[in-house]
């Protein structure tokens, strides 16, 4: 009988075992070990055959910070939201925690009672919002203004822009090529001149900034940057399979300068994006996420550990310390609760309109950080579903998913502060 302590906080990573229903997650991905048929385990398995001992099934060690998972999760649970949180550590690109709320509990799922496991299914099925999903692997979405971390860091590693480059501060512009009107955030002015800085659109996420830029920088240098994070990777496991990223077609200007707000095709699942502000703190090396440590035998012998795996360069390192310096002005920028003494924190904020009337439906809301700047211990993505209330029209990334991302990164490096 498989029993799951503190189920439904880890059972977006663990998945079920049921022998109705099948599997999901961990459970599945790493069932030869778990049912102990792997081919690293053969010479337990001929001694259990020789010896006439019941056969036994080995050990996955998860690469999970039980408190940052459990702060993830009840940050989310206690607001009662519907989103997912991704914690990495940036040089090595373990899964410090993944949570997907609203979850469920597979303990359920697992019982001997084929009637508790038949309701437990039918229940979890019918659940609105879905509870079995895991978000942050297995949805994408409109990653709104977090996406502008890509323009930025295809502007600068281009060569032709710096920090202070200047953009257009007007409050709306219109797409190139048509009549539509392209809006910052509530019609605000990015500033009070003319023009804006680089290092000022980004910090108040100036969408005509932006739209000026991708029109200057064109779809190849956009497309590739996203590319070299690890967007539109589509064989990406770690081990269960992750969803493709994706930038979507961009079969003119004006489309491109929807999409470098994070708006139009542009989708990306939590991992994706908790990837890209990882890479950043990383000096711009992208590392593959992953959540087993090290896979043991019957007895508990290591016969396989996970070494840290580089998969590309996104940036070159003098690129990331500028972003990094960028970040950090926007964290400072921010208002709302949650912030931590003595602790810098790099950060970009993200309010994604979606659905088929988009002024109608509550905003989904991002938060993407790392911390300490100076010395990156933890990245972490934050996105929330319809702005966690879905009449909360005017919800954004900073009031609502920032105060649980710094609550994370306080749990992963352990100060009360």
């Amino acid at each position: 009988l498989r029993q799951y302590s503190d189920g439904p906080v880890y059972a977006p990573v663990t998945g079920y075992y049921s022998i109705t229903y099948s599997s999901s997650g961990v459970e599945r991905a790493a069932d030869e070990v778990l049912n102990g048929s792997d081919d690293r385990l053969f010479a337990r398995r001929l001694s259990d055959l020789i010896t006439g001992r019941d056969p036994s099934g080995g050990n996955v060690v998860l690469t999970l910070d039980p408190d940052v998972q459990r702060a993830a999760y009840d940050q989310l649970t206690d607001r009662g939201y519907t989103g997912a949180v991704v914690a990495l550590r940036p040089k090595t690109g373990e899964i410090l925690a993944m949570v997907s709320t609203p979850s469920f509990d597979p303990n359920e799922l697992a019982s001997h009672d084929a009637d508790e496991r038949m309701s437990a299914w039918q229940r979890f099925n019918e659940a609105d919002p879905p509870v079995l999903p895991n978000r942050a692997i297995s949805e994408t979405y409109p990653p709104g203004s977090t996406f502008k971390l890509i323009d930025v860091a295809a502007a600068l590693s281009s060569g032709r822009y710096t920090p202070d480059s200047q953009f257009t501060a007007a409050s709306a512009i219109t797409l190139q090529g048509t009549n539509t009107q392209l809006q910052n955030f509530n019609g605000n002015a990015c500033g009070t001149g003319e023009t804006a800085s680089l290092r000022d659109a980004l910090q108040r996420s100036c969408n005509t900034a932006f739209a000026q830029l991708s029109a200057e920088l064109g779809e190849e240098a956009l497309r590739t940057q996203a590319e070299r994070f690890g967007i539109g990777t589509t064989d990406l496991q770690v081990p269960m399979p992750v969803a493709t990223s994706t930038i979507g077609d961009i079969p003119d200007t004006a489309a491109l300068q929807q999409s470098s707000i994070g708006q139009r095709d542009v989708a990306l699942t939590p991992l994706q994006n908790a990837m890209v502000v990882a890479a950043i703190a990383n000096g711009g090396v992208v590392m593959q996420p992953h959540l087993i440590s090290q896979i043991q035998s019957q007895d508990l012998t290591p016969v396989e550990t996970t070494e840290p795996d580089r998969l590309g360069q996104a940036v070159d390192s003098s690129v990331a310390r500028t972003l990094t310096e960028m970040m950090v002005n926007n964290e400072n920028s921010y208002s709302g609760s949650g912030k931590i003494t003595g602790v810098q924190i790099a950060a970009k904020t993200g309010t994604a309109e979606h659905g088929a009337n988009p002024q109608a439906v509550a905003p989904h809301v991002w938060y993407v950080a790392f911390a300490p700047a100076d010395d990156p211990q933890i990245a972490v993505a934050v996105l929330v579903e319809s702005g966690g209330d879905r009449s909360n029209l005017a919800a954004t990334g900073g009031t609502v998913a920032a105060p649980i991302g710094r609550a994370v990164i306080r749990a992963g490096l352990g100060t009360d502060r």
